[in-house]
């Protein structure tokens, strides 16, 4: 039977609030109690950075498939599946099939040759100040857009999860996520930091399997009959649900559109800086190998869990239910819950939704902490010379600075359209990090003004073609099945040029023509170093060593 509340009070009608608040709350508990016992404590800098490689395997892809399912993935893939079928899909191919670019090209090579952060391998072989500073001005852009939406949607969720609407509850919710963060990364660090994101995966990815199994119990675990329940309760889409072109084969545009999308998809994830450094959490880059093939098990597993969350929204829960919920497709997951299992399974969505939100973040603070102190501190104001104390000082004021940061920039943006927000993310690491990453690696003729043009220019152009999109102005209202929250779409103006919702079809190919521009105008050459790079990056000799200068 589909869910018949009043969409206007669904905010107030949908699940028990003090529930919902009581799960997240257990699990903050639970968490805090797990990281103050296994990582509280006075910490070096690399224990603070990589939990000085601790972890296995195993308990890394775990950590790192509960790094990269964001909430905003979670309820917004599901979403798209239930409003777009097959195009909706196309979301996980690409999230997924990125780890393949990550496990063949970069983790073990990454592990090899940088220390503690990215900037470690780009600035290995060129001159450290100038590419620090880049790479750190990347990775802070990169964190931030990824950070700020994760906290605008704590916010945007909040209408639903927990049943209250006012602008002063969601801005106290967005402070709480925020609160709570910091403390995870001051007390835990990397470690504790770790197995939160341990923790909030497995939770994750059980719950999504309850549902499943839920939903094909209910169709007497025949998939055919859910798709076509799927079709019935969708009039507007009908069959479409299960042919590409429902969202991205409207028109030329679209078409292209979705070819960015995907490049940006793909190539953005090995350029993440908060999943980039987890592959120092493991001792030996054979364990970093080994923690990506995990997650690439961890990840595919609960994407194809999405697919029968999805097509089980559109038949029990209903497009039209979907599209007037608060949060809209991002109610998805959680109105099927409710349909389901009532409050309690929907308290239990609510919960793992917002231990996603914590977790994600927690992760990207202690990231752009890391770049503060360990590349802007340490290597660029000190050239090199700051103590293990100092450093770690320091990452702990940027982690309290940053958190406040997110907060007050989650509280304004919870109210606008952030999918530019997710789409500069991925298309900035894309366009900024990998290029210079690849190149860094696996070109002896790559130098400083390489990484240079590579870096500012894939960012810059990533970020300039975003602001001068569609999605930014002169769009109408977004349709439903983005991977990110989208609250209000601002067509009073329109200043908008280029086409595409996502740059990664230009930027990223720019970024790549810059790196060789700029190292082919330039003499700077350094084979011996070149060498060195290339010998350890192969075979693990040095690892550990701090990073020569």
């Amino acid at each position: 039977m589909a869910l018949t509340l009043p969409m206007a009070d669904a905010a107030t009608t949908v699940g028990s609030p003090a529930l919902n608040i009581g799960i997240f709350a257990a699990f903050v508990v639970v968490t805090l109690v797990i990281v103050i016992r296994v990582a509280a404590g006075k910490k070096t800098a690399e224990q603070y950075y990589t939990a000085a490689g601790a972890f296995n395997g195993r308990q890394n892809g775990i950590a790192i498939a509960g790094d990269y399912l964001s909430a905003a993935s979670f309820l917004g893939i599901a979403g798209a599946i239930a409003l777009q079928g097959y195009d909706g899909f196309l979301y996980s191919i690409g999230f997924l099939v990125a780890w393949l670019v990550a496990l063949l090209l970069v983790a073990e090579l990454l592990r090899n040759t940088g220390r503690f952060t990215m900037a470690d391998v780009l600035s290995y072989r060129l001159k450290q100040r100038p590419v620090r500073i880049a790479t750190a001005i990347s990775v802070i852009a990169v964190s931030f857009f990824y950070l700020l939406a994760q906290m605008a949607g704590a916010g945007g969720l909040v209408s639903l999860l927990l049943g209250i609407s006012g602008e002063f509850a969601q801005d106290l919710v967005i402070a709480i996520v925020g609160v709570i963060m910091i403390a995870y990364v001051l007390i835990g660090g990397m470690k504790g930091t770790t197995w939160v994101q341990i923790i909030k995966a497995i939770l994750l990815i059980a719950g999504t399997a309850v549902i499943t199994v839920w939903v094909l119990g209910k169709y007497g675990f025949n998939p055919s009959s859910l798709f076509q329940a799927a079709a019935d309760n969708s009039p507007k889409a009908g069959e479409k649900l299960f042919e590409p072109g429902l969202k991205y084969g409207k028109n030329l545009t679209t078409k292209i559109d979705f070819i960015s999308l995907s490049m940006a998809l793909v190539l953005g994830t090995a350029g993440l800086p908060h999943v980039l450094q987890r592959f120092y959490t493991v001792p030996t880059s054979k364990q970093a190998r080994k923690s990506v093939e995990w997650a690439i098990w961890l990840i595919g597993g609960f994407y194809l869990l999405t697919l029968v969350v999805g097509y089980g929204a559109a038949a029990l829960v209903g497009p039209d239910t979907i599209n007037a919920a608060p949060g809209k497709a991002n109610a998805a997951a959680p109105l099927l819950a409710y349909e389901l299992g009532g409050s309690v399974l929907l308290g239990i969505i609510s919960g793992v939704a917002f231990a996603t939100i914590l977790a994600v973040v927690a992760g990207l603070t202690i990231t752009t902490s890391a770049t503060f102190a360990h590349d802007l501190y340490k290597e660029v104001f000190k050239r090199g010379q700051g103590s293990q104390e100092q450093e770690v000082r320091v990452a702990r004021i940027a982690a309290i600075v940053i958190g406040v940061v997110a907060i007050v920039g989650g509280i304004f943006a919870k109210s606008q359209n952030i999918a530019f927000l997710v789409a500069l993310a991925f298309a900035v690491a894309a366009s900024a990090n990998l290029p210079t990453i690849l190149y860094s690696l696996f070109w002896k003729g790559f130098n400083t003004r390489g990484a240079l043009f590579s870096i500012y220019g894939g960012l810059i152009s990533a970020i300039g073609l975003i602001i001068f999109s569609p999605v930014v102005s002169g769009k109408p209202p977004l349709e439903p099945g983005g991977p990110s929250q989208s609250m209000i779409q601002n067509t009073a103006i329109d200043f908008h040029w280029f086409p595409l919702d996502n740059p990664g079809l230009v930027s990223i190919p720019l970024a790549f023509f810059l790196g060789w521009l700029g190292s082919v105008t330039s003499k700077e050459h350094n084979a011996a170093k070149y060498a060195e790079m290339e010998v350890r990056s192969l075979t693990g000799h040095g690892v550990g060593a701090a990073v020569d200068h």
